[in-house]
Parts: structure tokens; sequence; C-alpha cells
């Protein structure tokens, strides 16, 4: 039977799905490489690391494959977002990769906004300066390191590095494109105003694809390295989150995603380019045709849990540590916290903004602040929500994905927090299942992206909101909102004393 590859490029690690026509997950791969933060606010990676791990994941996959490799027809991608590979004229690395958790580029961002003003901005990309995206990155290391700027010949984001590794082959998509913060999303094309503005060569910017379209095919040098075949159809792929969408479904209006990773995504599908969120939230190009969608961010989602969890029981596994959550009541005894470790996105872009824990007193156990923490993430999410419901969407039904979807007592947290259904998938790799799903695409399998999920994609569990509780977080989430003003002025004044 044929199959197909799906390569999730994540932060912490590459994850590779092989999957066959009938959507079944056949074998799975999974190899880590580290990041690199020099200090506090910076976030690097060595792109050899994707390409070497990539790569020994692929020879995993073909080692234990049953079948001929010829039977593998295409592999795609999905790929962290906004992170900066700067390339020289024979397209090697000119320095680490920065990452879309870099927070260094507070500056550039001002500039940016001083030289288009706000509005301009909003009107061509959709998006406001922020830290995380491309541009403002670009723009650091062209006052920081005009050394390595001017021997630049071009940049990519990660997941399209690692497709030039495999087939030669330079582009970017539209999903991810529209994170760079240089596109104009509704033309599909490079900004040659905001290029010129700003001083950037446009040449630096790679040739555009769509996600589903075949830009190549494997290289007989990668053909020979990983067990692949050289006739195996390379499909561009798309951002992680448009390929954690189409994944999980989310391909018609109405549709909405909860995804909780390393950061934390809220998503809702457009159909049309016309709305207008004032840059509250993100709007970017979806991997399907002509499709959009808005999203929300909560920086650290569950890299909050992971890092209480390092704090509170490195020694345990998750499901040990979290056993008692379920004992804790909605509200977590009073016990309130923000997941503001790395900063905050959605709706306050803010890189000096931190955690807090409130209303902390003698009688909280560590289960209780288990909880809290569980309920921060979920309500930083809300205030997603709370924008789209606040603009006129119906939400009513959320897939949910990610690490947590491992736990029901958190998915119940999410239907009660969200006052939504809650859909729990028969697979939790969206993102690298939305990747396999753009090459059945682009390989012709299926005449739509809607006929492929249909076959690819199915419901394993659904969770209802508990009135009582909604009732309760109602209240709560009013008081969480008022955290984030109660404490921006401190942290502000803090941020001088920070590593």
């Amino acid at each position: 039977m044929k199959c197909v590859i799906g390569i999730d490029l994540g932060t912490s690690a590459v994850k590779l799905l092989l999957m066959n026509q009938k959507g079944k997950i056949i074998d799975e791969v999974s190899k880590s490489y580290p990041v690199i933060q020099e200090k506090a606010g910076y976030s690097e990676q060595d792109p050899q690391s994707w390409v070497e791990q990539t790569a020994a994941g692929l020879s995993d996959l073909l080692r234990n494959f049953k079948g001929n490799p010829e039977d593998i027809e295409g592999i795609s991608f999905s790929g962290q977002m906004h992170g900066l590979v700067l390339l020289d004229e024979n397209n090697e690395v000119l320095r680490p990769a920065i990452l879309w958790n870099d927070t260094r580029t507070t500056e550039e961002c001002r500039d940016i906004y001083e030289a288009l003003g706000e509005e301009r901005l909003l009107a061509i990309t959709k998006n406001p300066a922020l830290e995380g995206f491309t541009l403002p990155k670009l723009l650091w290391v062209k006052k920081h390191e005009p050394k390595i700027y001017e021997k630049a010949k071009t940049f990519v984001l990660p997941k399209d590095y690692v497709r030039y590794k495999l087939t030669g082959e330079l582009h970017m998509d539209y999903s991810d494109a529209a994170g760079t913060l240089l596109m104009d999303i509704s033309k599909k094309e490079w900004s040659k105003e905001i290029c010129d503005i700003l001083g950037i060569d446009e040449k630096l910017c790679p040739p555009l694809v769509a996600s589903y379209e075949k830009v190549g095919n494997v290289t007989s040098e990668m053909a020979i390295s990983t067990g692949l075949s050289a006739s195996t159809a390379v499909i561009a792929g798309g951002a992680d989150n448009a390929c954690g969408a189409i994944g999980s479904g989310i391909l018609e209006d109405g549709k909405t995603l909860c995804s909780i990773g390393t950061s934390g995504v809220v998503l809702s599908y457009e159909s049309s380019d016309d709305k207008d969120f004032q840059g509250r939230v993100h709007y970017f190009n979806h991997g399907t045709p002509d499709g959009y969608y808005t999203m929300g961010v909560t920086l650290a989602a569950g890299d909050s849990l992971s890092w209480f969890k390092e704090v509170s029981g490195k020694d345990e596994s998750f499901e040990e540590w979290m056993s008692d959550v379920g004992r804790v009541p909605a509200g977590s005894n009073g016990l309130l916290f923000t997941p503001y470790v790395s900063g905050e996105r959605t709706p306050h872009a803010d890189a000096a903004i931190r955690a807090s824990f409130i209303g902390m007193d003698r009688s909280h156990e560590r289960k209780d602040f288990i909880r809290a923490v569980m309920e921060g993430i979920t309500f930083s999410l809300n205030e997603s929500l709370a924008i789209f419901r606040g603009n006129g969407k119906e939400i009513n039904t959320i897939v949910s994905i990610g690490g947590g979807t491992k736990n029901e007592e958190w998915l119940q947290m999410q239907a009660d927090i969200f006052n939504a259904k809650i859909v729990k998938l028969a697979s939790e790799q969206g993102p690298g299942v939305g990747a396999a799903m753009l090459g059945a695409y682009g390989c012709g399998w299926f005449p739509s992206l809607k006929e492929c999920a249909a076959e690819f994609i199915s419901v394993e569990k659904e969770f209802l909101p508990d009135p009582e509780k909604v009732k309760v977080y109602k209240a709560l989430f009013e008081v969480y909102q008022d955290v984030y003003q109660a404490t921006k002025s401190m942290n502000d004044k803090l941020v001088k004393f920070r590593k």
C-alpha cells in the first residue's frame, strides 16, 4: 500500500509519522535536539541538528518499513514558525537559527512601528510587530551582526532548511511566510513596501509556494543515506499551527482548535482575509487553498507545566506527579497562576511580564499548585477565545490536541473553562498528521483536503462542560484577567535584576 511521511520539526524534537492511504499510522519516530540559551530572552538552535536528527529518523523508519521504499510516494513537513535561518551565497548557514520564542528584539519591533506605522503594518500583514516574528530578528542581525548580515543571500524558516537539504531546492510556503511579518497575506507575495522602508533587499526573500505543492524529489545523496527512494516526491508543507489545524480537520468556517504543546494555541478557520481583529490575534494564511485562520498564542503553555514539574517533581513521571489533580476542586482552593514564565503573546504582547501565583496560603498542597498551573494555562488560552467570541464568532465545539490531551482531567477543565464541547481525536499527532495529509493531497491521493480528513481523522472521546464548574470558572476568569495589569509595572521594574 502507498504511504507518505509527515515530518513535524518542533522546538525540542523532530517527529516523523509514516501513514498509509487509509490514514493509519504505520510507524513513528522522534529524535530530540537541544535549544541554545546563552542569556535570558535568547533562544537558538543549530540547523544542522535538525538535518541530522531528521535524517536519523528517516533511516529508522525505512529500516523498519516492510514494503518497497518506492511505496513511500511523498514527504511533507510541519515546522516551528518564525525562526530565522540565514544562508550565504552557497546556502550555508551563517549563524545559529534564532527561534520563535526568542525575545531579544523589543527595540526592533519599535523600529518597525516607527518606520511603517501600526495601522499600515496591520493593513499589509494583518499582524502586529512582535518579538517572536522573523522580521524583527532579521533587523536585529542587521544591526548587531552587520558582517553576518552582509554575507546573507537569503533566509528561510526551520522546516524550509531541512527540506532544502532533502531536495536541494529553496522555497517558503504561504502559511509560514505569513508569520515573517514580510508578506502581504492578501496578495500572497512579499511586501516590497515593507522591504523598501526597512532597507531590506527583497531578493533575500525566497520563492513562495502553496503548502500542498510539490517542490522536488529526494536527492540521490539523501536517498542513499536514509534508504528512501529518489523518486519520493517532497511537498512543501506548512507552519506547525496550520498543519495542526489540517491534521485536526479545521478546514471550514466555525471549526476551532486548541493545541497545548510547549506553547499553546487557539485557532479558528477563516474563509476570507476581511475580518478585522485590530491585531489582537494573529491572522495567517492556512495550508489549504485560499484559506486563512485566526490564532491566539499562550507563549508558555505546556512549558509552564514542565517548568513546575522540574521544580516540584523532577524524579516522578507526569502521570504520578499529576495523579491527585482530580481531587482538587475547580479554582484550586483559591490559588491562581498566570503562565507568563517566558512572557506572553495573546492578548498581552509583553516580553517582560512574568508568571505569578496569587492567593497562596499554608493550606495549599502541591496538588493545588499543579491544578492552578493547569487552570492558568487554560485561562490564558480562553483569553483568545474571548476575543474570537467578542468579534461575533460562535464557538461551541473545540478540537483539542497536543500534550494537554494526555490528561482527561485537563480535557474536562478545558470544556468547563471554554464552555464548549471538547473533542479528543484518536490520533494526538496533529501537526505530523497534517503534514502527512499535505503529502497525500500533494501526491494526488484525494481531490481535496476535506476528503483526505474524512479518511485520516477520527474522534476518540468528547467532553461536555459542567454547568456548575462553568459558573465557578467564569468568575475566576475575571480575577485572572486582573492579574496582568496588577503585576505589569512590578515586572517591568524587575527586568534589570534578571540574569
